[in-house]
């Protein structure tokens, strides 16, 4: 019997071993759905994983899609907007040419790209539709043309530094339409992708600053008290066939909404993908694309605009 127990306990401490290393491996590989608060360094690790996944092979290559001219001609230029760690930040501004009557603003939050091309005709489109539209950079002045460097960038991004970012962004954009005699009280974000989950993150850091948010295929949480603050009405548009924010987490996210009684539309649609509505991307879905894009017109003309002028 001494000889057996001899012979069994050192099997037992390469057990023991064996499965802490492997409970380790585990607990490194999970991801976490949201950083502590102040943490810096960029989005949650389970967050960039997921854009990261859904843009494998992918490039910003503009397809015909990505030069759709506003519906009525915009004027668009560059503009500081804010100052942060010190730095100026330069951003996008668009107006209609001859605007008629007062107009609501809009924060426009670019993709994992950056502040591109892409984001400034959207800008521009979306300003066509009768809005103040100000694309905001939190990438410092960079953009990405791989999905290595997207990642790089998107990692970079210190989530107090952005959220400063997005706070002097709504500040010059009412500042700006308090000056033209516009509607600086009527203002919403939207975003596609990482922009997508930062629209709805500043809408629930300012819920009395944001009147409308739309999230495209952004990263959504689905824990009610991370949602409660929110108060602006929101249009939710996702892939069914997006692995990074699958549909499982869609519909956990609109369960957590409908349980607070929250204002929201959700919309997932067959056969589309991550990314699906981007024109300057390979995974460009265009029937999906239009529907979304009707959709996001129709939202925030409903819950911009005075009645009168909707």
């Amino acid at each position: 019997m001494t000889a057996d127990r001899h012979a069994f306990r050192p099997s037992l401490f390469l057990l023991l071993i064996a499965l802490s290393a492997l409970l380790a491996g585990v607990a490194a590989c999970t991801p976490r759905d949201s950083p502590p608060a102040g943490e810096t360094g960029g989005e949650a690790s389970g967050e960039v994983e997921a854009m990261a996944g859904e843009h494998q092979g992918d490039r910003p290559e503009a397809s015909e899609a990505a030069t759709t001219e506003p519906a009525v001609e915009v004027i668009g230029n560059p503009v500081i907007y804010a100052d942060v760690a010190g730095r100026d930040v330069t951003g996008y501004l668009a107006r209609p040419a001859d605007a008629e009557g007062p107009l609501p603003g809009l924060l426009v939050i670019h993709e994992w790209w950056g502040l591109n091309d892409n984001i400034r005709a959207v800008t521009r489109r979306l300003a066509g539709e009768g809005y103040v539209a100000l694309a905001v950079d939190l990438y410092g002045g960079q953009s990405a043309e791989t999905p290595d460097r997207a990642r790089q960038l998107m990692e970079a991004v210190d989530q107090s530094e952005a959220l400063e970012n997005l706070r002097q962004a709504r500040q010059h954009l009412a500042e700006r339409l308090t000056a033209t005699g516009d509607l600086n009280d009527r203002i919403g974000v939207i975003g596609w992708c990482f922009g997508g989950g930062w629209s709805l993150r500043t809408a629930l850091a300012m819920p009395n600053q944001i009147a409308a948010t739309v999230v495209y295929y952004g990263y959504v949480p689905t824990e009610p008290e991370e949602l409660e603050p929110l108060t602006a009405p929101l249009l939710g548009l996702f892939g069914a066939e997006d692995g990074g924010i699958p549909p499982e987490r869609v519909h956990a996210f609109e369960s957590a909404l409908g349980e607070l009684g929250k204002t929201a539309e959700i919309h997932i649609y067959d056969g589309a993908g991550h990314a699906f509505a981007n024109p300057s991307g390979r995974n460009y879905q265009p029937e999906a694309a239009t529907d979304a894009w009707r959709r996001t017109v129709d939202f925030l003309s409903q819950t911009l605009r005075p009645k009168s002028e909707s």
